[in-house]
């Protein structure tokens, strides 16, 4: 039983050192961003799939969006006591980088048990799957940021140059997207109880983030909200489109997240990658 056990950890690689895991999934990273062509065409599959015999597509969302974003300016305006010209251009950008990062951890989840039958038949690497999600979360994201030009026209003319700082910004959330979709993709492969827990945990974040609230609203604990590695995701975005200053804590803390949650991420892929197949 024991030699059987041992041949067992061989084939699968669960002996090898550290260092030469880790080479493996650097490997697989790398082989799966280079595979472009791939993981774009199943994104955009994905897509299409998913809104199939829809006359709209995936707009529908973009006008559903649109709606609560108008319901939500309209009424907490009022409760907050705010202009409204300041305050929708506020939530919608706000609202719709949470959308997107919501879903990415939430789908996160799925990375691999939503594509079990594809990891069993077809030898690709694992990290494929995890670009696959972001890119089709980001073309849903486009979709959505239609409604942004719009809002700014409108409501906020002054738009500038400081409206390009949110292309590293983004950058970095995909970055961020690829390890958190791997790591949580792995953990709910091994743990099926993962998925809801994530999803109970996220509706949370979503009132404690300030989104359709600022945080000058909790007066001497601004900076304590501002903390909130969420809010400096979504501030990085919104900041820069509004045309004004990024909160102080906002680029150190989601540089500091990524690379720390990068790290644990690689550092698990490395360790269990080889074990994802038979977890599924």
């Amino acid at each position: 039983m024991q030699t059987i056990s041992s041949e067992l950890e061989t084939a699968v690689g669960l002996n090898q050192p550290m260092p030469a895991r880790a080479t493996r999934a650097l490997a697989d990273l790398i082989d799966g961003l280079g595979r472009s062509w791939l993981w774009t065409a199943m994104a955009m599959q994905d897509i299409r799939i998913r809104y199939r015999g829809s006359v709209l597509g995936p707009f529908w969302l973009t006008l559903s969006t649109a709606i609560m974003i108008a319901a939500m300016s309209v009424i907490y305006a009022r409760l907050f006591k705010t202009n409204l010209d300041s305050y929708l251009p506020y939530l919608a950008i706000g609202l719709i980088v949470w959308q997107f990062l919501s879903t990415l951890i939430n789908e996160g989840c799925l990375t691999f048990l939503a594509v079990q039958t594809v990891i069993l038949q077809a030898p690709m690497p694992f990290s494929v799957h995890a670009y696959r999600l972001v890119c089709r979360n980001f073309i849903v994201l486009a979709h959505n940021f239609a409604i942004i030009p719009v809002i700014l026209i409108f409501f906020a003319p002054t738009v500038g140059w400081r409206a390009l700082w949110c292309l590293p910004g983004f950058l970095v959330l995909a970055i961020d997207g690829v390890f958190v979709s791997i790591f949580f993709g792995m953990l709910s492969a091994r743990f099926r109880d993962v998925p809801p827990i994530v999803t109970s945990f996220v509706q949370v974040l979503f009132f404690v983030t300030p989104i359709f609230w600022s945080p000058t609203l909790l007066g001497p604990f601004e900076h304590i909200i501002e903390l909130n590695p969420f809010f400096a995701a979504i501030d990085v975005i919104r900041a820069p489109l509004l045309d004004v200053p990024t909160a102080a804590y906002s680029w150190p803390i989601l540089i500091v997240t990524t690379v720390v949650g990068g790290a644990i991420s690689f550092a698990a892929f490395a360790r269990f990658r080889s074990r994802i197949a038979y977890w599924i």
